[in-house]
């Protein structure tokens, strides 16, 4: 059957094509009005303004090459040591600029395997040791990478149990791992306690700083009691921390740091025997967009550390408003004690996706959490002004979810056919008839509602079912809408 070609056959006018990517935005979630969280961190008008000249200004340079563009690297060596500077560093410590937290999070572990088999050439099926809360990327480091994760319980409040990480240690173990904070509940790890048992086993040790790294330090210098997290804690051998997080600066920008140069050595890549010459990289990728490091440096020196506790003072005092509200509310709560501006919202007597279904049928983008389920609430800058519109809608949220009666039995029974037939169909026949079932629209859109969907998926007695439900579920999103005929 023939159809329209997406490759157009002649180029098409300049203003059509941006009036069509504009009406096409416009169906986009509207980040500016500060119902998005998460996604989308913005310092306002001003800094978005500069972040914009900044990053024009250097599209098209290519920082793989820092011969050929000295203005990029100056940019990323200034950037990685005001890094070190706010994260316990010195002079010996060093690091680099990469596309983002994951990348980081890559080439750190990278680095310690690398460095296990430098010194240990005869190793055997590396492990790291990481808290459940750890983010994904660890473990996606070690799809890469071939390594086993060996994930360790958090307590009652959310933390590493350092006994039960200490147990988890072998000879085996090339890398142990902390959170400042971890992203679930926004609580940091105790970092000084796990770091001293790596170090004495002679173990590196990574804080995945990579949502607090940027908030932290000006969150401690503000009064408010921070942990010790950072280089400061004598085993701590390397952080992450994004840049485009809570350093306001443009996508697609963090920082890998190293307490010393002997560690990074074993992140690089070199490649020697190439006909097209000797090729050295740094990081994961080859070509390193020059946009994203300039308007990194550039957001960095606009707002200097009084900018930058300017702004981390009101985003931590509308969270301790956020959290004390939510708290005083009836059948809702924030769990754990969140140490910056990161929380959970749950609750014992109601659905709480429902809550969610709710608060995304206002406008509201929250992301759903599990064991426990919550909704997560990331708070920036951008939230500052309409917080308590938030507050209101929460309330309404909270108080249709208790009139819900029948989207609750509703619920429950899908719950429990999913169950019967996760036990009598094919494991491909059940994924993709869940799939089918659970509201997923044509293109991988979210639905509005998708309470249903998530009791499904926390039901599935197979974990592996849940898994070939998302890869279905990612198949469909990643494919092109059909052309209009």
């Amino acid at each position: 059957m023939s159809h329209k070609p997406y490759f157009p056959s002649e180029g098409r006018d300049r203003e059509a094509i941006l009036a069509q990517m504009r009406e096409l935005k416009e169906k986009d979630m509207n980040w500016r009005d500060g119902r998005i969280f998460s996604l989308v961190f913005s310092a306002g008008d001003e800094v978005l303004e500069l972040l914009k000249e900044a990053h024009a200004l250097f599209m098209s340079e290519n920082g793989l090459n820092p011969g050929a563009f000295p203005s990029l690297r100056k940019f990323e060596t200034e950037v990685i040591a005001m890094a070190a500077e706010l994260l316990g560093g010195n002079a010996s410590t060093v690091g680099n600029m990469t596309t983002g937290g994951t990348e980081s999070i890559l080439m750190a572990v990278k680095a310690a395997r690398e460095y296990a088999y430098a010194r240990n050439p005869q190793l055997k099926d590396p492990e790291i040791v990481l808290p459940v809360t750890a983010h994904p990327a660890f473990d996606k480091a070690c799809h890469y990478f071939q390594l086993t994760p060996i994930h360790v319980p958090v307590k009652d409040d959310f933390r590493a149990d350092v006994a039960a990480f200490k147990r988890a240690i072998s000879s085996r173990t090339v890398l142990c791992v902390g959170s400042a904070p971890s992203y679930p509940q926004g609580v940091i790890d105790p970092i000084a306690e796990m770091a001293d048992i790596a170090r004495e086993k002679e173990i590196p040790f990574h804080v995945d700083a990579c949502v607090g790294g940027f908030m932290l330090p000006f969150v401690r210098k503000l009064g408010y009691p921070v942990r010790d997290f950072d280089f400061s804690v004598p085993g701590v051998t390397s952080i992450s921390a994004d840049l485009h997080k809570y350093a306001y600066a443009a996508k697609g920008a963090s920082v890998v740091l190293y307490r010393d140069a002997e560690l990074r050595r074993h992140q690089f890549f070199v490649y020697t025997e190439w006909p097209g010459g000797i090729y050295p990289s740094p990081t994961m990728v080859g070509t390193r967009p020059g946009g994203s490091i300039a308007a990194a440096w550039a957001v960095m020196n606009f707002l200097g550390e009084s900018g930058y506790l300017r702004i981390a003072k009101a985003v931590m005092e509308t969270t301790r408003k956020m959290i004390a509200a939510i708290d005083a509310m009836e059948d809702v709560y924030v769990l754990g004690q969140p140490d910056m501006s990161i929380f959970a919202i749950g609750s014992e007597t109601l659905d709480i996706y429902a809550i969610g279904d709710e608060m995304s049928l206002m406008g509201w983008h929250m992301d759903r959490q599990q064991n426990p389920a919550c909704l997560h609430v990331t708070m920036n800058y951008g939230h500052v002004e309409g917080h308590e519109r938030f507050l209101a809608d929460l309330e309404t949220a909270v108080k249709k979810a208790r009139k819900l009666n029948w989207s609750k039995v509703s619920t429950k029974v899908t719950v429990g056919l999913v169950k019967g037939l996760s036990k009598v169909l094919p494991e491909k026949v059940f994924s993709k008839l869940v799939s089918s079932g659970s509201g997923t629209p044509k293109g991988g859109q979210t639905p509005k509602r998708t309470a249903a969907m998530y009791g499904m998926i926390g039901s599935l007695p197979n974990r592996g079912d849940v898994e070939s439900m998302v890869l279905d579920f990612m198949d469909q999103t990643y494919r092109v809408d059909s052309p209009e005929k």
